[in-house]
């Protein structure tokens, strides 16, 4: 039984926006990018569908983050059958899956890409990305829990040293390899996380930290399971 509630042709059109930015990204949309995808003059605009949506139990806002939308019921589940679907379904044309290593943990003082971090290596659909990813990174716990990256989940990960402000990326900091969004400001670097029961992690000048890569994408576990 559907118990999807009606929505306006609007609504259903941000629900969308809202699922495929979860499933190409990882992350949902902030409510600048939904006005500016959606042509309104404001993001305001988009926050009152954002309640609407809300009020009619198809999502969940999360205050005090700009990302803080969260799919809910048969929304979730339609979204993840779909994704597990295209997943699971017989590669018609090899020439387009990628061959990407799963990391696991990483060990200190070694290249991320070593082959004894790699676990197994999955062959995924290019089209599932659209900015081809080098490798997946096993994520190990909840710090991006509010940008829809859970522990256990799969980032897809391109190789890069350069990140703009705002992206997520994968950073490593001396001896520890961390999953953060990227802030630089004049004087120290910022890695934010998406969960307001972890804590900023300041890096000075002269401290070790280096850019891994950026995530293009997330695959539930469950979906290579």
């Amino acid at each position: 039984m559907n118990d999807m509630p009606k929505l306006t042709p609007r609504q259903q059109q941000i629900l969308e926006l809202i699922q495929s930015a979860i499933a190409n990204t990882g992350s949902p949309p902030t409510r600048a990018e939904i006005a500016a995808e959606l042509g309104f003059k404001s993001a305001n605009a988009a926050e009152e569908h954002l309640q609407a949506l809300a009020r009619k139990g198809v999502i969940e806002l999360v205050s005090g983050t700009s990302r803080g939308i969260r799919l809910k019921g048969q929304n979730l589940r339609d979204m993840q059958q779909s994704l597990s679907q295209q997943m699971t379904q017989p590669l018609r044309d090899l020439a387009s899956a990628l061959a990407l290593p799963l990391v696991g943990r990483v060990a200190a003082g070694s290249p991320i890409l070593a082959q004894e971090h790699v676990d197994q290596t999955f062959h995924v659909e290019s089209s599932l990305f659209q900015r081809k990813p080098d490798y997946l990174l096993r994520v190990r716990g909840m710090s991006m829990r509010d940008a829809g990256i859970m522990d256990g989940d799969l980032l897809a990960v391109q190789s890069t040293r350069e990140a703009k402000n705002g992206q997520i990326i994968v950073a490593r900091l001396g001896d520890e390899v961390t999953v953060k969004r990227f802030r630089r400001t004049p004087h120290v670097i910022e890695l934010l996380p998406e969960n307001p029961d972890y804590k900023t992690i300041v890096v000075e000048p002269g401290e070790p930290f280096e850019i891994e890569g950026l995530a293009v994408g997330l695959i539930r576990n469950t979906f290579l399971m």
